[in-house]
């Protein structure tokens, strides 16, 4: 698999970059997840957007979807001039009016995913595991060729994670608090947790996401260091990891 970051702040980007959007590559087919503001244009200088073939949303806050109207505007423009297919967007249906906008007739689909069950996009296969969130979040265990990604979307610290990301070779994980909010939130996790997680669930690599705008990230990145001993890296937009 390959993974390319386009955004990784949490809540709102800093100047020229993005929040959550994350390209997931496996046997030619691209799949993206989440698509946060400013995806579109970042994307661009990686892949052309048209290209995309799926992608799948955890939850409807902005910093998770501000660009699907762009995306699909991007691809509606695009298909005056070629053939782009209609892009199918998943995403659960527990937010009506959130669901509604990732269909554009003739450009996207949005198709609900059955969070119970397994769901087969192209060459991956995803299993989901709801978060810990104010709004209705799913996290992501996706599969493909005998490697394992896990993305916990956002959310405060659950026991349940562990299990979810056994063995996993990259684990993603919302890190938008400092080691002093540990066990105080119910919105995202402090970076001690994640290092926990990662810890108990024995993943190979652990990549912090979601960041906050405030502190120094290497200390997260240490405090987190504190409880995993594994890889652990910093998102930053054009990250590419390949596993």
């Amino acid at each position: 698999m390959k993974l390319t970051v386009f955004g990784h702040w949490g809540g709102y980007p800093k100047v020229d970059e993005g929040t959550s959007s994350y390209l997931l590559e496996e046997d030619g087919f691209k799949l993206l997840i989440d698509i946060g503001a400013s995806a579109v244009s970042i994307m661009q200088n990686y892949v052309d957007p048209n290209t995309i073939d799926a992608a799948i949303i955890s939850h409807y806050h902005p910093d998770h979807v501000a660009d699907v109207g762009i995306l699909q505007h991007y691809r509606l423009i695009g298909g005056m001039n070629e053939d782009v297919p209609v892009l199918p967007i998943y995403g659960h249906d527990e937010d009506a009016r959130g669901f509604s906008y990732l269909s554009m007739p003739n450009v996207s689909e949005g198709i609900a995913y059955d969070p119970s069950k397994e769901l087969v996009v192209g060459p991956f296969t995803i299993t989901f595991l709801k978060t810990v969130h104010p709004v209705v979040c799913y996290a992501m265990r996706i599969e493909a060729n005998g490697k394992t990604f896990v993305f916990t979307a956002d959310s405060a610290y659950q026991e349940t994670f562990t299990a979810f990301a056994k063995d996993a070779d990259l684990l993603m994980t919302d890190t938008n608090f400092y080691q002093d909010l540990a066990g105080k939130s119910q919105i995202h996790m402090a970076s001690t947790e994640v290092g926990k997680l990662a810890h108990d669930a024995g993943v190979k690599t652990l990549l912090l996401t979601h960041l906050p705008q405030f502190g120094e990230l290497a200390t997260l990145k240490a405090e987190a260091a504190s409880k995993y001993k594994g890889q652990i890296v910093l998102a930053e937009k054009g990250l590419i990891i390949e596993f």
